[in-house]
């Protein structure tokens, strides 16, 4: 019991570390801006409410466009489009990803065989051309484009799933169950699944903060939203002509994107160092 609870208070101690706390607080205000951003961004996002170009100051903390839009509302209100797109691309290749290779570990034999081709030839589309491939044939927006980013990481869920499934289907507490009388579908639910979702869940954080990045590249590239909807990826977009004049029309979206990134590939390592404890 002495032994549980140490391993208990270590992994709160590590859940606890600023840097893990830190990237946490980060996530958490961008799923807010992305849940209520009329709460942290009163002014409207899409009309001018300044002088065009003015730089960040108390009044608009961001500055304004060449429009004179608070770009403050702008990202705040863009959340909402790049992280609900990012949850949709994750979701996608979670479904699709694990359940090609819980089938593939499972079963085995020419389905395992069969299925891992599939995966094979996915990996072998660089991710950005199979993107926009998909984004292609469905059009664009941000739906389409968080369908496309998600059809990208179907593949390293699937590989990640089977190679977990294969490795719990062969321990001791497994066949247990199976020479206890325990059916494939039963033994595959109660025993094999909870035992090979930690990796695949700590590789969903990282992959949320590789969706945002592939669905702001898409938006930047002008498969995402259309103007003048706020969409991290477009905001940038926008303020690259600006560059030497608007700095922080590029910079500080830039900044954001970058500190969600970053936060949630920590906290993808915070959730495998868990796993290993």
């Amino acid at each position: 019991m002495s032994l549980k609870l140490q391993t208990r208070s270590s992994a709160v101690r590590s859940w606890l570390r600023p840097g893990t706390v830190i990237p946490l607080l980060v996530i958490l205000v961008a799923l807010l801006w992305a849940g209520l951003p009329s709460v942290f961004a009163p002014l409207s996002p899409t009309q001018s409410v300044a002088a065009a170009l003015q730089p960040p100051s108390p009044a608009h903390w961001f500055g304004t466009d060449a429009t004179g839009r608070d770009l403050f509302a702008r990202v705040v209100h863009g959340a909402s489009n790049s992280i609900s797109g990012a949850l949709i691309a994750v979701l996608v290749g979670l479904v699709v990803g694990t359940a090609i290779g819980v089938t593939a570990g499972a079963v085995g034999g020419v389905i395992d065989d069969v299925l891992m081709r599939f995966v094979d030839v996915l990996l072998a589309i660089p991710a950005l051309l199979l993107s926009l491939s998909v984004v292609i044939l469905l059009g664009f927006g941000t739906t389409n484009a968080a369908i496309a980013v998600g059809v990208t990481s179907v593949a390293a869920f699937a590989r990640l799933t089977r190679s977990r499934v294969v490795s719990v289907r062969v321990s001791e507490y497994v066949e247990a169950a199976f020479g206890s009388g325990g059916t494939f579908l039963g033994v595959l639910w109660r025993h094999i699944l909870p035992n090979s979702l930690t990796p695949v869940i700590a590789l969903a954080a990282l992959q949320f903060g590789s969706a945002i990045l592939q669905i702001s590249t898409l938006g930047f590239l002008g498969y995402g939203a259309p103007p003048p909807t706020p969409e991290w990826g477009l905001l940038i977009a926008e303020g690259r002509n600006y560059v030497a004049t608007a700095w922080w029309l590029t910079a500080l979206p830039g900044v954001i994107v970058a500190a969600v990134v970053l936060a949630t590939n920590r906290l993808s390592q915070a959730i495998r160092g868990g796993e290993g404890r």
